[in-house]
């Protein structure tokens, strides 16, 4: 997995309404951390996750499908270890993005 880190000041509002809006191919991987300083989207048709925490940003760029599909199972696992779980994907209301995760065999991450 391809990995860019950057440090971008920001609030995660500026991601949910520009570059990773659901307009743009993503979905917000929601966790109980989540709050204006931190978030985590997901492209399942260009196989990215990004994330900001603060201004730090990291882009995580999957090889295959299951590189992908097994990076948003960590994430899950991660924070439910943490006491921040579960992890949710929500493809908002827009069919083929949902079609997309479920393609991916990520239907009981949804929301």
């Amino acid at each position: 997995m391809k990995i860019t880190r950057e440090f971008a000041p920001a609030d995660r509002y500026l991601y949910d309404f520009g570059l990773c809006s659901n307009e743009n191919g993503w979905a917000q991987v929601d966790t109980a951390q989540d709050a204006s300083y931190f978030g985590t989207w997901a492209n399942p048709t260009r196989l990215m996750i990004f994330s900001d925490c603060g201004g730090d940003t990291t882009l995580k760029e999957a090889a295959s499908p299951e590189e992908f599909a097994a990076e948003l199972r960590n994430i899950d696992t991660w924070n439910r270890a943490h006491g921040y779980g579960p992890a949710r994907i929500d493809p908002g209301y827009d069919p083929a993005m949902k079609a997309a995760f479920e393609g991916l065999a990520l239907s009981d991450m949804l929301h």
